[in-house]
Order: C-alpha cells, then structure tokens, then sequence
C-alpha cells in the first residue's frame, strides 16, 4: 500500500505549537525545499533576500545543506542563511529516511544595530534604497541569545523526535488496519459468490452509507462501505475503473458532509485532495484503506458539531416547506432530500422545533391561507387548493384545529374589510 512520505497534519501542529510557545518562524517543507507549512515569520515570508537581491535558490540550498548536517549530528543542527541570520532544524524521518524537515528561524543572536554595522555594511554592499528596505525589515526579525539557541534546537529535536515515533506507530497501524479491512472485504466477497451475486454497483449500500454518515453510526458506515468495496471487487479489480467509482462517490460524500453541517468551503478544499489523492493510488487496496479513513475523518468531522449539523439540516427542511407548501409534500421525500431516513428526520425536526414535521407544515399552510383569506376575494375552495389541501372538509378540520377558529367565520371575520383586494386576472371571487 501506498502511504504517506509522513503525517502532514502532525508536523503542522508541531510547527504551529513550536511557533506560538517560542514567538519565532517555524516551516515544514519537503526534502526539494517546498514550504509546506508556516507560522509565525518564517523563512518564506522575511523577504530579506529579496530586497537584497539574493536569489531564492541560495536559501533552498542553505536549508537543504542544515537538514543534511542534521542528519550526520543526530537530528538537529544550527547554521547561517545566505543573509547571516540563525537557523536550526530537525529532520522528518518517513519510511524510507528523512522526507520533510522543520526549520525555526530566521532570527538574531546580536543587537539589529551590530548585525547592520558588521554583517550588512561590511559583507554586503547594497545600493542605499535597497540598504533601507532591508533595515526596515530587519526590525521585525526575532533576537535570541545564543544560550537560548542551543536549548531551543534541543526542544525541537524532542518535539520532532516524538512525531516520528508517533509517525511510526501510526503507519504500523494503519497496516494492520488495511489488512483487517480486505479481510472482511475477501470475506463478503466470499458471501456473494456464495449467494451467486454478479458483480455489480451496489446503489443500495451506497444509499445506506450516506445515511449512515449523516446518522454520525461510525460502525453502521465501515460496515456499508466494507460490502460496497467488496461489492466493487467482484465487480473486478481492475484499478482506473475503480478509481471512476470512487470518484463518483467521493462527490455524494462531499455533498452529504456539506449538507450535514460541514463548511462548504472546506468541503470543496477536501473534495480537491481526496482526487488528488485518489488519482495517486495504484491498488485496491491501497484505496480501500485510504476510502476508509476518509468516511471516518468525516465522522469525526461531523460529530465535532452535532448542533450546528442538525440545524443546518433543520434550515434545509424549513426553506423546502416554505417554497413548496402548495404541492403535495412529505416527510418522505423532505427526508430524501437531506439523505435521511424519515424516522430521524421526524425525531431531529422535533428536536430542533419543538413540533413535527406535519405540525410545521399545517402551521405555514394555515398561516398562507389566513392572508390569503384577509387579502383577496378568493373561496375557500380555491384557497385551500391553493395551500396544498385538495379536500376541503380536512383544510377546514385542520384550520379550526390551528387557529382556533373555523375558515368561514375568520372570512366573515376579515372579508369587510377596506383592505380586500380585487381578484387577480384569472381567479374566481364569491364566497363560501
């Protein structure tokens, strides 16, 4: 399988805690010297070099040399960059040896006013626009004394020393995650040939693990996605016409995040890795492991913020009463809408309202019909016609029950009126 050169999110957090606790630059980048991460004024945002006029490739080639010094003196190293600031890193050890590092720095160890006096005037000669630009930006540039710096590599050694242990344990876990998965998938595999299932898209399990997702049933998904991948693999194995499957379904389990609550803009960000990242994978396996931490991150996701989950859900309904009242609308299909099954939305709705769904409903159609009862001359029949009530006796039943009052006497009510307005081309005046 296929597997992370390291834990992306891991050495981010490291890098981001480092920064906060220290107040100085921390970036995460590639062994080619690709930033990958940064917080705090990091070595990509001095743009000293820059304004000196030094080329970039210095400063990838400084950075690349510290992180082999680091290597060859136990995994931390403190060195100059190009412009005679202090750096130290530490590398990121990955299956096959360093994959990534991360550097704390630029900073100084002396006074601004004794590095412009000895490093820029006498090592460097700038025209005297670009001397000024540069010690503007040097006011910004961190102080460390040189005690400090040593200690300081020294904890990040340990921070990073730690994540890569962390690392390790996690990629020995994710393989025996991976092979516990195809073993229930060779498993079920085993049931349908026993079953004399062909192979074929399983649009069943598929409905059932969205659903199960929206739930937040973190066993009820695995076990959905486990016989939809089986389902997929005695359909055959071959890996672009998995891919096109997968990527379909990673376009359901976008929408199913974004319409539980996920932020819309992260799902699309996701939705653009989880393609990236699919189009890199060369086995079934290695793309049924990966499937299966995507659906559980998800989960994760969704549980951080059931309220906000449940509430998005709640606004969808509401919106889809109010645009739809006058048709025949369901429990049913407004819990298809939203991926739901009509029990959970029925309980939720309840939850979040205080009402059920049909209450809900009967309360926006009734209130529809009294303003349409005190602002035209319509009948009663046309009204109720009109509010999604096509027998008259049960408006009128569920008229009295909300508004206390049966629908010919609020007209009565209402109908002397001045404000009454003359029907519109094509509707029936009159009176019931």
């Amino acid at each position: 399988m296929k597997t992370e050169a390291f834990d992306h999110q891991l050495a981010d957090e490291c890098a981001r805690s480092f920064s906060a606790s220290t107040g100085l630059g921390c970036t995460v980048s590639d062994i080619s010297g690709k930033i990958l991460f940064e917080h705090g004024p990091g070595c990509g945002s001095c743009g000293l070099c820059q304004a000196a006029g030094l080329p970039a490739e210095n400063c990838i080639q400084a950075h690349h040399y510290g992180m082999i010094e680091a290597e060859r003196f136990g995994g931390k190293y403190i060195y100059f960059c190009p412009f005679g600031l202090t750096c130290f890193v530490s590398p990121i050890i990955g299956e096959e040896g360093s994959t990534a590092k991360i550097t704390v720095g630029p900073f100084m160890m002396v006074e601004v006013q004794d590095f412009i006096d000895c490093e820029l005037s006498e090592h460097m000669h700038l025209a005297p626009e670009a001397k000024e630009q540069v010690c503007r930006l040097l006011l910004s540039v961190p102080q460390v004394s040189p005690k400090k710096v040593q200690e300081l590599s020294v904890l990040l050694f340990m921070a990073v020393g730690f994540m890569n242990n962390v690392s390790a344990e996690n990629r020995l876990l994710e393989m025996e995650r991976s092979d516990l998965l195809q073993g229930q998938i060779n498993a079920y595999i085993s049931h349908l040939k026993g079953r004399g299932t062909p192979g074929y898209y399983p649009f069943e399990k598929e409905r059932a693990l969205l659903q199960a997702i929206s739930h937040g049933e973190k066993e009820e998904a695995r076990q959905y996605l486990t016989e939809l991948l089986a389902s997929l693999h005695a359909g055959g194995s071959e890996i672009g016409r998995v891919r096109g499957q997968i990527s379909e379904l990673l376009v359901l389990l976008s929408r199913t995040a974004a319409g539980n609550g996920m932020d819309e803009q992260q799902v699309l960000l996701l939705h653009r890795q989880w393609q990236k990242t699919l189009s890199s994978l060369s086995s079934f396996q290695a793309v049924s492991a990966w499937l299966l931490t995507v659906v559980e991150d998800m989960l994760d996701s969704l549980a951080a913020y059931p309220d906000a989950r449940h509430a998005n859900i709640i606004h969808r309904c509401i919106q889809h009463i109010g645009s739809g009242y006058q048709e025949r609308l369901t429990l049913e299909d407004t819990a298809r809408m939203v991926c739901l099954s009509p029990d959970y939305l029925s309980r939720i709705f309840r939850q979040e309202t205080g009402i059920s769904f049909h209450q809900y409903l009967n309360n926006v159609r009734i209130t529809k019909a009294k303003e349409l009862i005190r602002t035209t001359a319509l009948r009663l029949t046309d009204i109720s016609q009109m509010v999604g009530y096509d027998d008259q006796s049960y408006f009128t039943k569920v008229f009295r029950r909300t508004a206390g009052i049966a629908p010919g006497e609020y007209m009565k009510k209402y109908r002397g009126s001045s404000s009454v307005r003359t029907p519109s081309s094509g509707q029936t005046a009159g009176r019931t």
